[in-house]
């Protein structure tokens, strides 16, 4: 166990656990082989009529939807789950609220589990809202005064309270994850379970169910474990997260390096970078070519405060006058940070090549890592923009964190973002009056 986590007390504890369904039977192609497989199964043996490196997910009747997975969640812990369709992300849920059982391993649950795991998961559509919240709360083991003295903060948060005395088999889509979303998040429980809840509410409800799951978390220490497609909610809300893979646990960690591992989109962090046809856009007028781009520096030590020195290569395929050079730095989710561009302009003649050197202050970066996306363009008669060429790089490069100048906190991109403006002093001015009060006296 980490030494970070020694400490910590344990919310769920899985250990191998394996969930197997059973399909329609795949033959062996003749008797005597399904005699076999079946021979071998009964005996808990592998099957000999499966082909060597092949893939152990379906073998014979048998689907293996998570194929041993080991996982400690701990109390307080915003823990995100993603992975493609068919990874696992639903079955594991399903066996942490007991909808199914492990085929093999074992799970330990510290708590009561909330759960929202499909739009109208746990509701009776003939009875009413409020009699639906009555139930859960019931479930969860919670007297009717306790239930009530809560009743008021969930039909508020829910926004449905026109309709809570109406049976939800009437409620829209939205409206039943409202209320959904609301019972769990209210009700007394430990662990709360969210299996893409959010995709239905509106943009305004999502963001309170958000702000509602951290605080649970980070106020209250309850676990919440939240599977979503959304990258930018599970960055708002987790603090670390998992991906699934054909049933197995493929990454566990920093939230930011699970979603490139998710995505394949893992930068490659290289001094020189060459551009491709594919990393030019296809709606520029393609008379000057950018060819790459070289960082002088030592990428494997960047703090923020040193300059970048960029050297651009580029072939000119006719004469052009006026040129400026725009510069957009971007970040490991491709969100823009800010843009620089050339105070000069330059001029280049037909079948030129040649270099240009870009001076890219970082004084005010964060910690993490960043790609660039370089413009040649000229402004025209009119003040518009002729764009000759655009480009966006693949390679990337990091700014290291420097603790020391934020209190010796470990910087969040995700809670404060990839600027570090300067420290400020306050006044107090409130004291200083009270001093010279005190003074008269």
């Amino acid at each position: 166990m980490d030494q970070k986590n020694e400490n910590r007390e344990v919310a769920i504890q899985l250990t191998g656990v394996k969930k197997m369904y059973k399909l329609g039977q795949i033959g062996g192609g003749t008797l005597q082989a399904d005699m076999q497989s079946w021979w071998a199964r009964v005996r808990g043996k592998e099957d000999p009529n499966t082909k060597i490196g092949q893939e152990q997910r379906l073998v014979g009747q048998t689907f293996m939807a998570l194929n041993g997975i080991d996982l400690t969640i701990y109390k307080g812990e915003a823990l995100g789950i993603i992975g493609a369709n068919g990874a696992g992300k639903s079955t594991l849920l399903k066996l942490l609220c007991r909808v199914t059982a492990p085929t093999d391993g074992e799970i330990d649950l510290y708590g009561r589990v909330s759960s929202m795991l499909e739009v109208k998961t746990g509701f009776n559509g003939e009875m009413t809202g409020r009699e639906n919240i009555y139930m859960r709360g019931a479930i969860l083991g919670m007297t009717k005064a306790e239930i009530d003295s809560k009743m008021e903060r969930i039909i508020d948060f829910s926004e449905v309270r026109e309709f809570i005395d109406t049976p939800v088999k009437r409620y829209s889509s939205g409206m039943s994850v409202k209320l959904g979303f609301s019972v769990s998040a209210h009700l007394d429980s430990e662990i709360m379970i969210m299996d893409e809840v959010l995709a239905v509410g509106d943009m305004a409800f999502q963001k309170k169910c958000i702000d509602k799951m951290r605080e649970a978390a980070k106020k209250e220490g309850r676990t919440v474990l939240y599977v979503s497609h959304n990258m930018n909610t599970i960055r708002q809300l987790c603090d670390r997260c998992i991906v699934l893979d054909k049933g197995k646990i493929v990454y566990d960690g920093d939230v930011e390096e699970a979603i490139e591992v998710y995505l394949g989109r893992k930068l490659k962090e290289e001094s020189y970078c060459a551009f491709t046809e594919n990393d030019h856009e296809k709606w520029c007028k393609n008379s000057i070519r950018l060819l790459s781009r070289e960082i002088v520096n030592d990428i494997t030590n960047i703090t923020a405060g040193k300059t970048l020195v960029l050297k651009v290569k580029y072939h000119a395929n006719e004469h052009l006058d006026g040129i400026h050079i725009r510069l957009v730095l971007l970040n490991s989710n491709e969100s823009i940070i800010g843009m620089a561009i050339s105070e000069n302009t330059i001029r280049v003649d037909k079948n030129e090549d040649g270099l240009i050197t870009i001076p890219f202050h970082t004084d005010y970066l964060s910690a993490g890592q960043y790609k660039m996306r370089f413009s040649a363009f000229a402004i025209n008669e009119y003040g518009m923009h002729d764009y000759f060429c655009v480009v966006n790089e693949f390679c990337a490069f990091s700014i290291q964190d420097q603790p020391e100048k934020h209190f010796g906190m470990t910087w969040s991109n995700n809670s404060w973002g990839n600027i570090v403006f300067p420290s400020f002093v306050i006044e107090d001015e409130v004291s200083e009056s009270c001093h010279n009060h005190m003074g008269d006296l």
